[in-house]
């Protein structure tokens, strides 16, 4: 059902149970699944993981202190019973948000299904688990230290996002496009490359469950059942598998609603000191200057 994104009834048909039947083993199978795997697949990093996590960052994608990518995407599903306007997107569908945290590895350290439709990246992430434990320094990053080849400033380990993020100590996000200079511009390129890796991420998962390449005809909380249970499923393979380069990249599912967000003078200081690293001898790279 994951995988091929059958409806139940040409499942009912296939292996010749009843369409009530099949509905019961989906969903207590999902349910199954991401019990018992969420806990070995995708458990919070400590201290020595967050470490490895920023070397394969530095090593894939050049962006030195960051510890992973975040966005969302839109999960089409059923008009929820009484509920329909909340989960109502503006391209006229319904659907839930799926938020998350992904390695350089394409592997989802951290996932919130569920919220509605209509919401922004910026109020899923503030509602979040993971964006209170951020908020709070619960997620048990260590401390600052200095980019590569410098001496200093000490710098904080931050995530990635897009636009739709505010600009945080540990969140970054790049310059708005209007005007930029040089510098910002190589930011917003480096930055880039960090951030597609949960771009890409969203699209081997979308290829491989094709359960998401269509609205999801389950009730709401089975079908948030689903989405956890492929996400559990995609790590699993992907840790088994390794990362087939054959695999699309592209996927059917909408970025959630972009709204403007205001960040801290902290955190503007602090991507301030990333684009000069940047730009110097220390951490620029051949082609950037190409690249923008």
């Amino acid at each position: 059902y994951l995988a091929t994104g059958q409806s139940l009834i040409s499942l009912h048909y296939t292996f010749l149970i009843g369409k009530s039947t099949a509905s019961v083993i989906v969903k207590e199978t999902c349910i199954a699944i991401w019990d018992v795997l969420h806990t070995a697949v995708m458990a919070q990093p400590n201290k020595e993981e967050w470490l490895k996590i920023v070397d394969n960052f530095q090593q894939t994608c050049n962006f030195p202190n960051c510890v992973g990518a975040i966005d969302g995407k839109h999960i089409r599903v059923l008009k929820p019973m009484r509920r329909g306007s909340q989960f109502f997107y503006y391209k006229k569908y319904f659907s839930v948000v799926l938020f998350a945290v992904c390695d350089a590895n394409y592997c989802f350290r951290y996932i919130d299904v569920g919220s509605y439709g209509s919401s922004s990246d910026s109020a899923v992430f503030g509602h979040s688990d993971f964006g209170q434990m951020l908020l709070n320094n619960a997620l048990d990053l260590t401390g600052n230290t200095t980019l590569p080849g410098t001496t200093y400033p000490s710098m904080p380990f931050v995530f990635v996002g897009d636009e739709a993020f505010a600009l945080g100590e540990h969140l970054m996000r790049p310059y708005s496009s209007r005007g930029l200079s040089i510098a910002r511009r190589v930011f917003n390129y480096r930055l880039t490359r960090a951030r597609r890796v949960v771009e890409c991420a969203f699209g081997i998962l979308a290829n491989k469950w094709r359960i998401l390449h269509s609205p999801i005809h389950l009730k709401l909380e089975t079908a948030i059942s689903a989405v956890k249970a492929a996400c559990a499923l995609h790590n699993f393979v992907r840790q088994r598998d390794g990362f087939n380069f054959e695999d699309s990249l592209s996927h059917s599912m909408e970025s959630p609603t972009r709204s403007g967000v205001r960040g801290t003078t902290h955190g503007a200081a602090i991507r301030d000191h990333f684009t000069a690293y940047f730009m110097s001898p220390q951490g620029e790279l051949p082609w950037q200057m190409q690249a923008i």
